[in-house]
């Protein structure tokens, strides 16, 4: 076991990085994993290939150790829009979704509907951006065969309330885009049939990584549209035969993904199950309080949850209009690295974020109150 702040020694980002809403540096241990398994492709040594088919099982049972799902219930994706494409080309009936949030589930839902005719997106009105179990029973419909939700919405940083959502959306499906908290926000996964991310973001395992996890509910109602060879139960495929997909969450595949990939993933959900998201999001929640604190001080507004239960990494400032490049000016000159987008900048903290890096974004800060109030 690591402790957390044996678990926050493990990286090496330069200080000022504060934007794994983006991208997350990647963890040593990572690093390690993919010199070791690239090692282990470039001398093709006799027999030591046979250890890439073992990194599929690894990987799943990673998964599982986060999420609460069985193995046999996981299937490895390169990225959320896929895991979501497939999710949703499979449903029939209405699916109820913001189109706010970030648009992987948007696109997919329009995509399977212009498709294929089978699935009706149904807009959801949030409440300021924020999908609450309110607003989302006020607009369930006898149509209604899912719910599509972004457990952190990218823009705003609001932690959706999945246990109350299950409560309110009786036995429809609820699929979560899980990438803006996974790993970081302490949530039960259980309560949903859908659970897709990629590992590039908080999970620091880089890109070309990720899952879908699916409850036996969600594999007897989502039919596998886009089902490669590798997604049967036969075993190596005859020639000239095509076999019905998998009865499971493997049936949700083209193709044989990297075992290199595969292995960055494992190693970054294998050290962070050794510390436990619980110990995680409890130090991402104190560093997050820890930027508002300093927002507070210097009077820079902040429009994303204050509440823990309703937040995650994300904290959002919004300065007045005329204030914002003032801001983003103050940022950029003292090295903090952060993303800009429309009126706002957003902040992305994790356990890793130091005193140091926090003392950089008190001196941009400082910096901007003064060119301010000059």
């Amino acid at each position: 076991m690591l402790t957390i702040d044996e678990f926050a020694l493990q990286f090496d980002e330069e200080p000022g990085y504060l934007d794994f809403g983006r991208m997350g540096p990647l963890a040593r241990t990572v690093v390690e994993e993919e010199r070791a398994q690239v090692e282990l492709l470039r001398k093709a040594r006799f027999g030591s290939l046979d250890s890439l088919g073992e990194q599929d099982l690894r990987v799943r049972r990673a998964v599982g150790a986060i999420t609460g799902f069985r193995d046999d219930q996981v299937v490895f994706q390169p990225n959320t829009s896929l895991g979501l494409m497939q999710v949703m080309f499979g449903i029939t009936g209405g699916v109820l979704l913001s189109p706010v949030e970030f648009p992987s589930a948007a696109f997919a839902a329009v995509r399977a509907s212009d498709a294929l005719g089978r699935l009706t997106p149904q807009w959801l009105e949030t409440d300021y951006g924020r999908p609450t179990p309110g607003t989302i029973k006020d607009q369930l419909s006898k149509d209604t065969t899912a719910v599509a939700l972004s457990l952190v919405d990218f823009r705003t940083g609001f932690q959706v309330d999945l246990d109350g959502v299950r409560q309110v959306i009786g036995d429809r499906l609820l699929i979560v885009d899980a990438i803006q908290g996974f790993s970081v926000a302490d949530v039960d996964y259980r309560h949903a049939d859908v659970v897709v991310s990629g590992g590039q973001k908080w999970v620091r395992a880089g890109w070309g990584t990720g899952f879908l996890a699916m409850s036996d509910r969600a594999v007897d109602r989502i039919t596998p549209t886009l089902s490669g060879f590798n997604a049967t139960d036969a075993g190596p495929v005859p020639i000239g035969s095509v076999p019905p997909a998998s009865r499971g969450a493997r049936a949700f595949q083209v193709s044989n993904p990297s075992p290199v990939a595969q292995a960055r993933m494992s190693a970054a959900l294998e050290q962070i199950a050794q510390v436990g998201v619980p110990a995680i999001a409890e130090r991402v929640a104190s560093n997050a309080a820890r930027i508002i604190d300093l927002a507070d001080e210097f009077g820079i507004p902040v429009s994303s949850p204050r509440d823990v239960r309703e937040r995650a990494g994300i904290v959002v400032l919004e300065p007045a209009a005329d204030k914002l490049t003032a801001l983003v000016a103050a940022l950029h000159n003292h090295a903090v690295t952060v993303t800009t987008r429309d009126a706002n900048v957003r902040v992305s903290i994790h356990a890793s974020t130091t005193d140091e890096t926090v003392a950089m974004v008190r001196a941009s800060f400082q910096s901007f109150a003064t060119a301010t109030t000059l």
